[in-house]
């Protein structure tokens, strides 16, 4: 805008020049006047434009070329006062004014161009700049939009969080006032059941010591059906106790050292004493372990509900194997019968409750032994495993971790 003012200037200035005005001594003043002018609004052009180097650079040559008229006009102006002035002199001095007002004009015309060149960058600056921060704005709109989003997602999600874990907490203090109340259920139905059941058992062993010497055996087959019922009910009352226990947290687990191959040849007696069938239970060792840090009654339980299974599941007069394999870090139990055997598809599922194989529908059972004995051994903080043929048999081996310094 300014060297637009300053071009108009020298226009106003030069527009009329030619040899006769400067035989005036008028007119020659007036034209210091308008150099004056020019000078000021160079000044001020210089000031406007600091930090712009090209600009810079022709300012300082409009400068010299103003500072050169000036001179030119001194001498012109002293040439017209003098009473015989040069004629030869003067013109050659207008002739020097009229290049420099060429010059002077060039300079102009390139300071407009430079200044629009100047304004039009920086007007594509400016609006790049201003695209950028729309640009910018919208990120930070979208940033702040997805942080809020974000937050309120992480919000639901712990609420969502907290009321599944009161809803999980709920749950266990349901299942646990269950689990108490089927233990105290179970409690006092085995309690009421035990004692006519003891009498039953009782009775029909009193008949039998009484009638075998008088009746064929034979015909002593009801009496044995009686014992083997009571018997049955009485093992279920134990195996469902044991459950709602552990269930209820209430199962105890009491560690004791105790000799182990001792335990189990009296296992093996007590079976003796009550198998009918006459299955042979053969015991073997192996490992020079002694003793064992077990839970003496989980431990009867474990083993007799496999001793139990092995027998029922297999033909009478047939071989239970029974071994004792005892190690430094660990004892184990293993029971291989000759019996049905279990199928592949039923291997899943043999810890659950009430569950038995397809095979084994017709022969009399609960369901509840493996389970008492994953329940067991879990106090023991052991592993059971099985390896099963149908047909063939079924091997299950029982393992305890022990501690090196007991």
């Amino acid at each position: 805008m300014l060297s637009g003012l300053a071009t108009a200037l020298a226009y106003t200035e030069f527009r009329d020049i030619d040899d006769r005005q400067f035989i005036r001594l008028s007119a020659l003043k007036e034209s210091e006047i308008y150099i004056q002018s020019f000078k000021v609004q160079l000044n001020q052009l210089k000031q406007l434009s600091p930090s712009l180097t090209k600009q810079q650079r022709w300012l300082v040559a409009l400068s010299a070329l103003i500072d050169r008229r000036e001179a030119l006009f001194e001498q012109l102006v002293v040439q017209q006062q003098k009473q015989r002035s040069n004629l030869a002199a003067q013109a050659k001095l207008v002739t020097e004014i009229k290049q420099n007002q060429n010059s002077v004009r060039q300079v102009i015309l390139t300071l407009g161009a430079n200044e629009e060149g100047f304004l039009k960058s920086h007007a594509d600056y400016f609006q790049t700049g201003f695209e950028n921060r729309m640009v910018l704005e919208l990120v930070g709109a979208l940033s702040t939009f997805i942080l809020l989003f974000g937050i309120y997602g992480l919000v639901s999600y712990q609420k969502t969080k907290r009321q599944q874990a009161e809803a999980r907490q709920q749950s266990l203090v349901q299942a646990k006032a269950l689990s108490e109340l089927k233990l105290q259920f179970f409690s006092m139905v085995s309690h009421e059941f035990r004692t006519p059941l003891s009498h039953i058992l009782g009775s029909a062993q009193l008949l039998e010591e009484t009638l075998k010497p008088l009746v064929e055996p034979i015909k002593l087959k009801n009496l044995y059906r009686i014992q083997a019922s009571a018997k049955l009910v009485t093992q279920l009352l134990n195996d469902v106790l044991m459950l709602a226990r552990a269930d209820a947290g209430k199962l105890e687990y009491n560690p004791k050292q105790v000799e182990i191959q001792t335990f189990c040849l009296n296992l093996i007696e007590d079976f003796h004493l009550f198998n009918e069938s006459q299955h042979t239970i053969q015991f073997s060792r192996q490992g020079d372990r002694t003793h064992a840090w077990v839970d003496e009654k989980l431990l009867y339980s474990i083993l007799s509900n496999l001793l139990s299974n092995a027998i029922k599941y297999s033909p009478p007069l047939s071989t239970i194997a029974f071994t004792l394999i005892s190690k430094t870090d660990s004892i184990a139990f293993q029971i291989k019968d000759q019996g049905i055997g279990i199928a592949r598809e039923d291997l899943g599922e043999l810890y659950h409750p009430f569950v038995r194989g397809k095979n084994a529908q017709k022969i009399i059972g609960t369901g509840l032994g493996l389970t008492v004995v994953k329940k067991c051994l879990d106090l023991h903080e052991g592993h059971v495993s099985v390896e099963s043929e149908v047909g063939v048999g079924t091997t299950f081996t029982v393992n305890m971790p022990q501690s090196c310094d007991r």
